[in-house]
């Protein structure tokens, strides 16, 4: 790649008339009430603000992607919508991190943010339009060179044609002659048998990079000048620095500088490890605060406690206190915080100036780190500027709204006047807060005499993730936190009387949403606790929710489909037990089946998990299944060994070593089997999550015949 393709969008409008040929596109979209800008001709044929393509005049066809890529396959994604709609040649498409803008925000958050699974179907629509209006505009360039009707042009491979007298164009050749002319307001979208990419297992555009060593992570990034910082923080949730003795720390060598910050006291080196040892000599006392005392113990009886008082309804059908039955079920479930433990850990360059910061790191959420880093620095966030990396995972842990780590790394640049990179250690990621919530659930169950659910009770006690939050408006209704009940709240099965209430906890330690949020835990409460009505009424686990999703046609669609490809019924080795789940998320459809053994030694093994899965309309379906699969390994390692404990106000846990990843020996064969549908597009990085644990906790009780309750499983479920 030469350096004209390798420049970033910034310094190419910076430049542009020096880079006369290249083209940049945009399109005009209703919803941002701005009408496109044309450049003069010192800058042919540039639209502003909503810029997502680029074309160059050796043909290169760069896609400017507003959302972060972080493994689940956006980059590629985004850029097949595009490109299928411009009829670009494949082999041509590099991809570019948006810069900051108001075109490029979310169409439901309005800012830039890439998480809740959103991505494809929000950007459904709007990124083929994208590939609609430019086609739209090298065709009229090309029909006005030859003095033809644009209809009587056709586009191939980054070529305009003009079949009557068999004259083309390729897109690069049109770069000048597309100057000053506008794509019209309505532009027709291809139908589905049109489609080129869509629908296709296309290679992944940032595979090659990956492999080769090229790709740039925020990890490494360098910029002149640069150093690097580590932070101490208060070791206990609520905690503050009382006094610190820099001295031994300033002797280690390579050390320039120990900065207080907000967050703590940071050491700046030359490098990591300098740094590293610096913080560990720093002489640092803290005063702990009241948490100090906190235990998990203590925690859950206070959850336990809460669980009996009157909580706020989310959902509410009939009246759970007249409903009459035959039997009662109650039980107890409850599930610890959870860390994301992304490969790449947290970290952040940057750089203040008097008039600017520059940002560059992996994130999910540059709309909430402008902010955040407008707020350290005292500068306006229009001053602000940030470089998204690659992110060496996110599942919610890259979208903190505070900004913490980029407020860390901006208070220390402002204060030596040098740009530093802030890098986080794992036991600092583990250790240093934002959690998937704690929570504790009692529920109950009423049969009646045909053995159907006749009442559903539901008491979910856990920290808020948005009551707080810049989102609360959006997402806070009658007080409750709708993502805190998501997947109890809408329960999918026909049941008469159902009501589900939250109780709010409040604590020091700082929650986050983490892959699939409050499904997470719903899911496994509601799907192996309609095992136990199922299997209490004597009935088949499978057959039982078929029946009661009746009126839920998509679900009972995966359901069938995941017992039909999973051998529902069918002989298995001895010792071996199938469980089933499904669940609806993020306007996605996925039923697991789960065939499980236990080893001598009490620990589960999970040989095959099939699922089936309705997405609506799929962009790749290697992605898809890609997706699922990590969906899987994902939920299995929470559910094998997901746990942070609480101790004096401190988390135990510090590294993989007793925060522990399912390894490759552990991980099941898993089959993908995805719905043809036309129907409402869903998300796909999250809603095969929560189903694989109660599928596998169902199957755990068939063999055993005890109910787990409480995650993660016990080092012996036979026990």
């Amino acid at each position: 790649m030469d350096e004209t393709s390798n420049i970033d969008r910034r310094r190419f409008l910076k430049t542009s008339a020096a880079l006369s040929g290249g083209l940049l596109m945009s399109f005009y979209l209703p919803t941002f009430g701005k009408t496109p800008k044309v450049a003069s001709s010192a800058a042919p044929a540039t639209f502003e603000p909503n810029a997502f393509i680029r074309i160059g005049a050796d043909n290169s066809i760069t896609i400017i992607c507003n959302h972060s890529e972080m493994g689940q396959g956006t980059y590629t994604s985004m850029s097949q919508l595009i490109a299928d709609e411009l009829d670009a040649d494949w082999k041509t498409i590099q991809i570019e991190s948006a810069p900051l803008g108001e075109a490029y925000a979310n169409p439901i958050f309005k800012a830039q943010l890439t998480g809740n699974s959103m991505t494809a179907y929000t950007e459904w629509e709007r990124m083929r339009t994208v590939g609609a209006s430019a086609r739209s505009i090298l065709v009229q360039a090309a029909a006005r060179a030859w003095n033809v009707d644009p209809a009587s042009c056709q586009t191939k491979n980054s070529t305009v044609i003009h079949p009557a007298t068999n004259r083309r164009f390729s897109y690069g050749e049109l770069v000048d002659k597309a100057s000053g002319i506008t794509a019209p307001n309505d532009v027709k979208l291809k139908s589905t048998a049109d489609f080129t990419y869509i629908g296709k297992p296309v290679k992944r555009l940032d595979t090659p990079d990956k492999t080769n060593g090229k790709a740039m992570f925020g990890l490494d990034v360098s910029i002149p000048g640069m150093l690097v910082a580590v932070v101490a923080r208060t070791p206990v949730f609520g905690g503050k620095l009382k006094s610190f003795n820099a001295d031994k720390a300033k002797a280690i060598p390579g050390v320039r500088h120990v900065v207080q910050i907000d967050r703590g006291v940071a050491v700046v080196a030359d490098g990591y490890w300098p740094a590293k040892l610096g913080r560990e000599a720093l002489e640092i006392e803290w005063d702990e605060g009241p948490f100090a005392a906190q235990s998990s113990a203590t925690q859950r009886q206070q959850y336990a406690q809460m669980a009996k008082t009157a909580g706020k309804v989310a959902q509410k059908e009939g009246d759970v206190a007249k409903a009459k039955g035959t039997k009662t079920i109650n039980a107890v479930y409850e599930f610890p915080y959870l860390a994301h433990a992304p490969m790449e850990p947290l970290n952040c360059v940057a750089d203040v100036k008097d008039d600017s910061c520059e940002l560059y790191l992996g994130t999910q959420a540059q709309t909430f780190d402008q902010f955040a880093a407008a707020q350290a620095s005292g500068l306006k966030p229009e001053q602000i500027k940030i470089h998204t990396q690659l992110l060496g995972g996110g599942f919610g842990r890259r979208s903190v709204l505070d900004g913490h780590v980029i407020q860390e790394a901006v208070q220390v640049s402002k204060a030596i006047k040098a740009p530093v990179k802030v890098m986080w250690s794992r036991e600092d990621d583990i250790r240093g807060g934002y959690y998937r919530t704690v929570s504790y659930h009692n529920i109950r169950g009423v049969l009646a005499a045909s053995g159907q659910p006749a009442a559903w009770s539901h008491d979910i006690v856990n920290e808020s993730f948005i009551i707080g939050t810049p989102l609360a408006g959006s997402m806070v209704k009658d007080g409750i936190d709708e993502i805190a009940v998501e997947g109890a709240a809408e329960l999918p099965y026909e049941i008469p009387n159902v009501q589900v209430n939250w109780h709010q906890a409040v604590s020091p330690i700082p929650t986050l949403w983490m892959r699939s949020v409050g499904h997470s835990y719903n899911a496994f409460v509601k799907e192996t606790f309609i095992d136990d009505l199922a299997r209490t009424a004597g009935q088949d686990p499978y057959q039982y929710r078929r029946k009661l999703l009746e009126k839920q046609p998509r679900l009972k669609q995966v359901l069938e489909l995941a017992a039909q490809k999973g051998d529902w019924g069918k002989p298995l080795p001895k010792g071996h037990a199938r469980g089933i789940a499904v669940h609806h998320s993020y306007f996605s459809y996925v039923a697991q089946v789960a065939e499980v053994s236990i080893t001598p030694s009490g620990k589960v093994k999970v040989h095959r998990v099939v699922c089936a899965v309705d997405c609506g309309p799929v962009i790749n379906p290697d992605t898809v299944k890609a997706q699922v699969e990590g969906s899987v390994i994902f939920g299995l390692t929470s559910a094998f060994y997901g746990e942070l404990t609480l101790e004096k106000g401190r988390i135990q846990q510090r590294n993989f070593h007793d925060y522990k990843m399912l390894r490759m020996n552990e991980a099941p064969d898993v089959e993908v089997h995805i719905v043809p549908s036309t129907d409402k597009m869903g998300g796909i990085g999250e809603p095969a999550v929560p189903p694989i644990a109660p599928a596998v906790a169902n199957a755990l009780f068939t063999l055993t015949g005890k109910r787990i309750r409480k995650l993660p499983f016990p080092a012996d479920v036979r026990a």
